[in-house]
């Protein structure tokens, strides 16, 4: 059996999963059609149902197994998007699921894990131990282990997405795409490339990674997959230190071109998917539109950007707006050391004003390292308009004789 699954078998899987899936929307943004020089759309399966692509893989895997199996139940580890959808797909089949998720899980994925009927069992600080002990859980029980890239199946299963993105653009040149640990690549890679070849086209397909946890670069290098130390990075969804032995096969000879990205690229590219196009994304599904703002990608044709999911946390995804306004030089808090006399903060805040500036969160203490007793410090956090607006607020309160410092965000 070959290693790149045929078109075929990915047009089997499409019509095996019509019932299960969504066909997700392609829109174009001109914002980051603007910006890159070139026709961008977006393939919007962060409206795919369980938020994400891995329903697909899931469904279709779960599909594939025997009567005997469905008996012995099925189990997996995940952080989130996998565990949702092997639950929602095992729900609809009859089939018990166990999931094993790590601890600091974000909730809005636990609870919906639970709410699709599996059985959780939250355990261990890294997806690694959660998958160890899925392992040994299937081990034990004869539960069959649902792997979230390393299988065939799987792989055939987030390939579909493939077939729709081609459908939807016959004319696309280049897709960009998240990896983790590379079911997704491997399946959009053949599908597509096998879907526009048929049509007399060819189709370039760019991988894209966190910088943070960008095993695939140095397993290309070196010809087989390679484990790596990660680092932490807000794109947990692909947070993955070695890639799947199965999809790698694929990877290494379909995809055109890997490129990294780093946690202030996602964020902004978050920002600008809210702001522009409305739509909200996890850090994992953005880094596509991530690779595009941080000049990864040129001279490609159309461009159609896969946002791959859109599970986020709330919480976490307020901590990246912040983040993403930093990064794009629209928000910042500064420090400024003040004589201890009346007036000072208003005359502060005057200049910020004159400046154009908004305030936006303003602290005032006299206690601190170093303060004299004469001396107050001044905490202040500024919405500007842009890194050049930034740079005219700040030499405006030097001019005016404070020695503003810029806090790191």
């Amino acid at each position: 059996m070959s290693a790149v699954p045929s078109l075929g078998e990915f047009e089997e899987a499409a019509r095996g999963l019509e019932r299960v899936i969504s066909h997700t929307p392609t829109l174009p943004s001109r914002a980051l059609s603007d910006i890159l020089g070139e026709s961008v759309v977006l393939k919007m399966e962060n409206l795919q149902r369980t938020g994400s692509f891995k329903i697909r893989g899931a469904a279709y895997r779960l599909s594939k197994l025997t009567a005997e199996e469905r008996a012995r139940g099925v189990v997996a580890a995940s952080a989130g998007n996998h565990a949702q959808g092997v639950a929602l797909a095992a729900q609809a089949l009859g089939i018990p699921a166990t999931i094993f998720m790590p601890l600091g899980v974000p909730v809005p994925k636990l609870l919906a894990t639970r709410g699709y009927g599996a059985e959780v069992v939250l355990e261990g600080e890294t997806v690694a131990t959660s998958l160890r002990l899925a392992a040994e859980f299937a081990e034990r029980t004869g539960a069959v282990m649902i792997h979230p890239f390393d299988h065939r199946d799987v792989v055939i299963g987030q390939g579909t997405l493939g077939l729709e993105l081609i459908a939807d653009a016959p004319d696309v040149d280049t897709i960009l795409v998240g990896i983790g640990g590379g079911g997704l690549i491997a399946g959009v890679a053949a599908a597509a490339k096998a879907a526009a070849a048929r049509a007399g086209r060819t189709v370039r397909v760019i991988g894209v990674q966190a910088e943070n946890a960008a095993a695939m670069p140095l397993s290309l290098a070196e010809g087989h997959p390679v484990e790596i130390e990660t680092h932490p990075t807000i794109a947990d969804g692909i947070l993955v230190a070695k890639p799947g032995a199965v999809p790698f096969e694929i990877i290494k000879d379909l995809v055109d071109e890997v490129v990294t990205v780093t946690d202030d690229d996602i964020a902004r590219a978050i920002l600008i998917l809210l702001e522009q196009a409305k739509v909200v994304v996890e850090p994992a599904g953005a880094v596509g539109v991530a690779a595009i703002l941080a000049g990864k990608v040129s001279g490609t044709g159309k461009t159609m950007a896969v946002l791959s999911g859109g599970n986020i946390d709330p919480l976490l995804l307020q901590r990246v707006v912040s983040h993403g306004l930093a990064a794009s030089g629209r928000y910042l808090t500064i420090r400024i050391p003040l004589p201890d006399r009346p007036g000072q903060l208003a005359r502060v805040s005057e200049l910020v004003s004159q400046a154009g500036a908004n305030v936006m969160e303003v602290m005032h203490t006299r206690h601190g390292q170093g303060l004299q007793i004469s001396e107050v410090i001044l905490q202040m956090s500024i919405e500007t308009r842009g890194a050049e607006h930034t740079e005219l607020t700040l030499d405006t309160l030097r001019q005016a004789g404070y020695d503003p410092m810029v806090v790191p965000d």
